[in-house]
């Protein structure tokens, strides 16, 4: 058994290996991986794999000792102290008390009235991408499709002015790219369109320059986004200075005992928005729409019984999460599934093979539009559950309300490309095409 298959990304461009998982679950539920030289990056010193859904749960919910903040949530190390000094500002990488103030005043920010308006121009945009579609027959579904919502929905969360969406899908690529190169340089945004912000920062971008060995600066460092910090720098003080109705604006302005949420704050926030919740979403529409393609009785049973849409969309989420793992660093000695964690040890839990436990789900590798309960951890668990868990859903939701019943007998029209990526799943490119007479 090769357990380093599951840490290399290039595994994954086949998908991924729920094989090699179930062998591991079934001879221990927690494994000790080695992380070998790849892609350029060197050795790493090895991690816990967590594969039962009962133990990712447990580490998940107990920040006390399986902490986000002491080597932050990725499997790889931090190149320098400065780099995880950096990324551990960030919300994604904090534990109680300081993840839970940020995570308050976001949530305070998410108002009835901003969450209306969001859901209306969450179903509006949904249609108006299958309009455009509609007519040509056939789509890379994962380009032409899927991207276009979760973008526009985060840059009006935002309030980033819809002249300057672009660059959202060019720092999401960026990150991408860090691991498959077909992303490393993406170059959409037309600066003669953008605000006088988003010129200058393009502008920085052209300074971002690669090492001696050809490879861009990691883009969890501050170099590696400059350009996307300095716009979050500038879109803040304009959103001060010319509030709208967007959760950004709303965030800004929102007070508790210890003030205002402070620039540098929202800059790592804007990083969790603007890339972590983009780039999710972008794979998880097209990972759902290739687990109904390939499992036809399924789908066929969603369009003639629309009213099982919801279970439908948790049934995608849990058959094909677009996160593959989150990172946890043990802040003391403890035995975790008959393992000896030691301190400072790296927890890497698996949301693919929790999803797939048997011990949780019946029938785990199977699809089922109708399953329920579906106790899936693709949005986590504890106190780093995904606050835009609802915002997804719902873009799922106006995704494939129009796809299902507006491009009849959708089918592949080629193999799908997934990934190259041990973190993010979900096929890059997948051919389809329908019936548009």
């Amino acid at each position: 058994m090769d357990r380093t298959r599951l840490f290399d990304p290039a595994t994954y461009t086949q998908g991924v290996p729920y094989d090699l998982i179930a062998e591991m679950r079934e001879e221990a539920p927690v494994h000790w991986v080695a992380e070998p030289s790849v892609m350029g990056w060197g050795e790493g010193p090895g991690y816990w794999a967590v594969l039962t859904h009962k133990l990712v749960n447990q580490v998940l919910r107990d920040p006390s000792t399986f902490s986000s903040h002491q080597g932050a949530t990725q499997i790889r190390d931090p190149g320098t102290a400065e780099m995880l000094a950096f990324v551990q500002r960030m919300m994604l990488n904090q534990d109680p008390p300081n993840h839970t103030r940020l995570r308050r005043l976001l949530t305070k920010s998410f108002t009835p009235r901003a969450i209306a308006a969001l859901e209306d121009g969450i179903s509006r945009r949904a249609k108006l991408i299958i309009d455009r579609v509609v007519p040509k027959g056939n789509a890379d579904f994962a380009s032409d499709i899927a991207a276009e919502l979760p973008l526009m929905t985060l840059a009006e969360i935002m309030g980033v002015p819809e002249e300057d969406r672009m660059l959202l899908f060019d720092w999401s690529n960026r990150v991408i790219g860090y691991q498959d190169s077909e992303y490393a340089i993406s170059d959409q945004f037309d600066p003669s369109t953008g605000t006088d912000m988003a010129r200058k920062a393009r502008k920085l971008r052209d300074q971002i320059r690669p090492d001696g060995s050809g490879r861009m600066p990691d883009p969890r460092s501050r170099e590696g986004l400059a350009d996307m910090y300095f716009y979050a720098s500038e879109l803040a003080g304009h959103r001060r200075r010319y509030p709208g109705d967007d959760v950004v604006s709303i965030l800004l302005a929102t007070e508790d005992e210890q003030g205002a949420i402070t620039t540098e704050e929202f800059e790592t926030m804007f990083f969790l928005f603007a890339v972590a919740g983009n780039e999710t979403l972008r794979n998880g529409i097209p990972g759902g729409m290739l687990a109904l393609l390939e499992h036809p009785s399924q789908m066929k049973k969603l369009i003639s019984h629309p009213d099982l849409l919801p279970s439908a969309i948790e049934e995608m989420l849990r058959y094909s999460p677009p996160v593959v793992h989150f990172r946890r660093t043990a802040t003391r000695a403890v035995d975790l599934g008959g393992a000896s964690i030691s301190q400072n040890d790296k927890i890497v839990v698996y949301h693919v093979a929790a999803n797939r436990d048997p011990a949780t789900f019946r029938n785990p590798d199977q699809f089922d539009v109708e399953r329920t309960p579906n106790d899936h951890v693709t949005f986590g668990a504890g106190p780093h559950f995904c606050l835009g868990a609802h915002v997804a859903r719902r873009q799922m939701s106006a995704i494939f309300e129009q796809v299902l019943w507006r491009l009849p007998n959708i089918e592949l029209n080629g193999e799908p490309e997934h990934l190259i990526s041990n973190f993010q799943n979900g096929p890059k490119h997948l051919p389809v095409k329908w019936d548009n007479e």
